[in-house]
């Protein structure tokens, strides 16, 4: 948190006010290419994941995977920074450009060549962003066109043949051979640089010579391009996805397509449907919208071993919890009719998924008290009575009704904590004593632990149990959010933040200490108020677990240090990839068992995912560095105006490259959901 705090007060001393954006929904038609990515960076955490085994020790920066949970909790943090945060309601490049154009950003800060393509504001490389000097790399539009011979307007076309997001590069291989083929004929090909700089210059060549032959407004595709009906009207919609509205226009435009339908508005009423989408909006009312005005929930890669059978995926562990949550979002008040009950479309990465096509997921209901409570009389009602009833309902979604009179008794992240924690022990067989004990006291420990003592927390080495645990916490604080927000918040959102409940370092020393033997006493750092706490939290939890015939059980995992790491060796973690790892398993292994928990159960250090985080305005990218940021940014005109920075020009080239090609590059760990 203070790293993000520090970070954006660089940008306010120099002047700049940053305005952020988060991808809040994926575009069918750029599904594929979100498939895509997702598999690619599977690779990229089995990766880690050898090495972690290998190793004992984090990896460097060639195998970072970005933390799960990155987006949807960044975008909190930056809330409570005081800081302006948007959640798209459509594909976020385009809010993103459309946004910068509209407010004349001083520029927008990403990392997505798409920037460079869209007639808006100036593109700044978040990758080549130095915070110190506050000095990056502009790519400029205009020499961008004067060098390759187009007009700003044909670069649409262009991205479309060369490819993007809408357009696989696959699909247009032979338009670009041809392109090749002919620049070389007429001998222009004498540019020496990466051979991507020279396919750039034979399509933007043939973009050149189609437009000679046509007369073309923009969005319309030439007549002598030879392509397939179904061809053509893919490339029309990639050159409409860069045509941005008109300034005057463009709120009004896009709040009244995004809130012309909704996928379940017969089940809730109008100011539900009204205020979700406000709070999607404003980055609040995690996995309501998505349920409600979408039908369609995503979840990105998450810090899991595919290689370890014995642990189920983190999707399938929160499953039933999701069903509850489509169960109060969508059941509440109806006549509990099971018949047309609707089915939320649920795409989740985890191993064993071939992500060909969503899984279609009931909601189940939760059973309240009341007579049948509407959905809104939990959101809007006033007075104890729906309190209660607020907090029922959380409970009630993750089967710990029984903690209700610890409410005010313990400070809410506690409570927070204790319900996640069981709620995980009731999901997952293979979590242990020494598990559970490392989750808790990380949490009662962590309220006395100052931002510099959790630096300098000491580990010998990393387990990649214990990085596949903190994930799995962190994924479930993520559904957490979902859960409160659909009962009516019956705790403050700050409760269920990691900064609050959880450290990834600190939690890893807990599991090496718990699994290695250690007295609780010791566990609890010796303190004797926390030790007390500890014991409270973990006889509830246990008496709990009890009641459902779930029985935890001793199972000391120890893990010894690596042979590959030199003795007397003190890792202190320094990076975030690991820190919010987890993983949890049913006794068996989750791939033997995976079809009767499917039908059985019905239905970004902090960081969010699926999804991907963006700033909008001049906004840089905090340590990790999310790829799909981008942000536009203001200049304010006070006296620091002058000493906001500097940008450089990107090299200039004799004829360039592709335009940020080291920028696609990076897109392989694009956070987008």
């Amino acid at each position: 948190m203070d790293v993000l705090k520090n970070w954006v007060e660089a940008f306010t001393s120099a002047g700049i006010r940053l305005v952020f954006f988060f991808d809040g929904v994926v575009e069918e038609q750029k599904r594929e290419e979100w498939v895509k990515r997702r598999r690619r960076v599977n690779g990229d955490v089995s990766r880690m994941f050898r090495y972690i085994k290998a190793h004992g020790e984090q990896p460097g920066r060639e195998l970072f995977c970005l933390p799960s949970g990155l987006s949807t909790f960044t975008c909190c943090a930056l809330s409570s920074l005081g800081q302006e945060v948007f959640c798209s309601l459509r594909e976020a490049d385009y809010e993103i450009a459309s946004y910068a154009r509209q407010h004349s950003s001083m520029g927008i800060l990403g990392q997505d060549t798409d920037f460079i393509i869209y007639d808006s504001a100036p593109y700044l490389s978040v990758a080549k962003l130095q915070i110190s000097s506050m000095s990056t790399v502009l790519y400029d539009r205009q020499r961008l066109c004067q060098t390759i011979g187009l007009t700003v307007s044909q670069l649409p076309l262009l991205a479309c043949l060369l490819g993007n997001d809408v357009v696989s590069m696959e699909k247009m291989q032979h338009i670009r051979k041809n392109a090749m083929e002919a620049y070389r004929k007429v001998g222009l090909a004498s540019y020496s640089g990466a051979p991507q700089g020279q396919m750039v210059l034979a399509v933007a060549q043939l973009v050149k010579s189609l437009w000679r032959k046509e007369e073309m407004e923009a969005g319309n595709i030439p007549q002598s391009l030879n392509l397939s009906d179904p061809l053509r009207e893919l490339i029309k919609k990639g050159m409409c996805y860069y045509l941005l509205p008109g300034k005057d226009s463009l709120q009004q435009d896009d709040l009244s397509a995004c809130s012309s339908a909704s996928a379940f508005e017969k089940y809730v009423s109008p100011q539900i449907l009204k205020v979700c989408r406000e709070k999607h909006v404003a980055g609040e009312g995690f996995m309501a919208y998505g349920v409600l005005c979408e039908g369609v929930i995503e979840c990105s890669n998450t810090l899991e071993d595919e290689e370890d059978t014995e642990l189920m995926p983190q999707a399938l562990v929160y499953k039933p919890c999701r069903q509850k949550v489509y169960g109060v979002l969508l059941l509440l008040g109806h006549d509990g009719s099971t018949d047309d009950l609707p089915a939320i479309k649920e795409w989740f990465v985890y191993p064993g998924s071939p992500l060909k096509e969503p899984d279609m997921v009931h909601p189940v209901p939760i059973s309240l008290p009341c007579d049948r409570p509407s959905l809104d009389l939990l959101w809007f009602g006033t007075g104890p009575e729906v309190s209660d009833l607020r907090l029922t309902s959380f409970l009630s979604i993750l089967d710990c009704q029984e903690f209700s009179e610890l409410k005010g008794a313990v400070e809410d992240s506690l409570l927070a904590a204790l319900c996640l924690v069981t709620y995980i022990v009731l999901q997952v067989q293979t979590v242990s004593q020494e598990d559970v004990d490392a989750y808790l006291s990380q949490a009662v420990c962590l309220r006395l632990k100052s931002p510099r003592e959790l630096q300098q927390v000491k580990l010998p080495f990393l387990s990649s149990r214990a990085v596949q645990l903190g994930s799995l916490y962190v994924r479930g604080l993520a559904h957490l959010l979902g859960a409160n927000s659909a009962s009516g918040c019956p705790l403050p959102s700050a409760a269920l933040m990691p900064w609050h409940s959880f450290d990834g370092r600190l939690f890893h020393s807990k599991y090496l200490l718990a699994h290695g033997g250690t007295e609780t006493s010791v566990l609890l750092d010796g303190d004797t108020s926390c030790l007390s706490m500890f014991l409270h939290l973990r006889e509830k939890l246990i008496e709990t677990c009890r009641k459902r015939g779930r029985i935890l059980q001793s199972r000391p995992n120890a893990p010894s240090q690596s042979p590959t790491s030199a003795p007397g060796h003190r890792h202190t973690g320094g990076g975030e990839g690991w820190r919010r790892g987890g993983g949890a398993a049913r006794g068996g292994g989750w791939r033997q068992r995976g079809d009767r928990h499917e039908h059985g159960n019905p239905g970004r250090q902090w960081g969010g995912g699926g999804q991907h985080f963006r700033p909008r305005h001049s906004s840089s990218y905090p340590e990790e560095g999310p790829e799909n940021t981008s942000c536009s940014s203001k200049q304010s005109r006070g006296r620091s105006y002058h000493n906001r920075g500097r940008y450089q020009l990107a090299p200039r080239w004799s004829q360039p490259p592709a335009p940020g090609a080291e920028e696609q590059r990076n897109k392989r760990n694009d956070p987008r959901k």
